[in-house]
């Protein structure tokens, strides 16, 4: 069998940082989701591609998912890997961010910032040659996002007619699904409390993107507006960082994926949760743990999306490889 992969677009990401999913495209969402579908495929098709390549990791956030997929998918492609823990002593408390990136640029290829604030990227970006990619920040996670659009697409979901329904808190990955909704010319629907709704400056910036694809995206506190979702999606009421706050979490009970929940979506829904999760709390145990959650495949499907970012930003796109019996060819340059 012969497959092909065209990734003519990703060519262009080449040294580029990634603070948000709307430094992508729709085209290059597609073409990065293509490839880390190749990539998962068969890792011994591109054994040792990396070598010679080295990942930064600055870490102020404590994490199993996001370090892991980082650290073991970097190595599965040959590169070498350096975590440095900011968990106790924050980027810039010892010296400034900018010194910071000008030193890390001298030894990193691509470094990989999982941070309290965005400002905190920003500094990295403008004061470094090497790509910076956002593994978390106060108002973005793209990399757990590209995930979920590989698992949507795993699903036979297609992005450009897809509805996805959010409940809870209006947080970062909030906010980055209404980018994947946005750019990619989806529907999503959001429902929050009136309080705790996603930022509206940056829901403003999103809906205008919207504008342009036709993307539908709706903020609403009705649960019933999520009949006939493809995928319901979750995630902890209270973040790292934050206070519990009793008065958040009344709010938001109402707004517990539950099996009722999932009937007015329909029985097709997939459930999703870019995790830790909290049984009993913004989701149901039977529904988590049912026949409609895909939590371990997004969980999985972190290392193939982040691996093909890597590949894309390092400019690492071999010409062929043979991927379970299939040729598979990367396309470049073609019209």
């Amino acid at each position: 069998m012969h497959r092909t992969v065209d990734i003519s677009v990703l060519e262009a990401l080449k040294s580029r940082s990634i603070l948000r999913l709307t430094d992508l495209t729709a085209a290059e969402i597609s073409a990065v989701i293509a490839l880390a579908r190749t990539v998962k495929a068969d890792y011994s098709a591109f054994r040792g591609v990396l070598a010679q390549r080295s990942l930064v990791m600055l870490f102020e956030k404590p994490s199993l998912r996001t370090r892991v997929s980082f650290e073991i998918g970097f190595q599965k492609l040959g590169g070498c890997v350096s975590f440095l823990d900011h968990c106790n002593e924050h980027i810039g408390s010892r010296e400034p961010v900018g010194d910071y990136g000008r030193i890390l640029e001298r030894w990193a290829d691509v470094i990989v910032a999982r941070v309290f604030k965005q400002e905190t990227l920003a500094a990295l970006r403008d004061n470094c040659s090497s790509p910076i990619v956002n593994a978390l920040s106060d108002i973005a996670h793209p990399c757990q996002v590209l995930a979920d659009a590989q698992t949507l697409v795993e699903h036979s979901v297609k992005l450009e007619s897809m509805h996805l329904a959010w409940l809870g808190d209006g947080n970062n990955v909030c906010l980055s699904l209404m980018e994947l909704a946005a750019i990619m010319g989806g529907q999503m629907t959001v429902v929050t409390p009136a309080t705790h709704k996603p930022c509206a400056t940056l829901t403003a910036q999103i809906q205008s993107i919207a504008a342009k694809t036709g993307a539908t995206i709706t903020l609403t506190d009705d649960p019933s507006e999520i009949a006939g979702a493809h995928a319901v999606y979750t995630d902890a009421w209270i973040s790292m960082g934050q206070k519990d706050c009793p008065e958040k979490i009344a709010s938001l009970r109402k707004l517990s994926v539950t099996p009722e929940i999932m009937k007015i979506a329909g029985p097709h829904a997939k459930f999703m949760h870019c995790l830790p999760a909290h049984r009993g709390e913004e989701v149901a145990g039977a529904v988590i743990d049912g026949p409609q959650s895909v939590i371990y495949d997004e969980a999985e499907n972190r290392m193939h999306a982040q691996n093909a970012l890597m590949l894309a930003l390092l400019g690492v796109l071999p010409a062929t490889r043979t991927v379970r019996g299939a040729q598979v060819e990367i396309l470049a340059n073609r019209g």
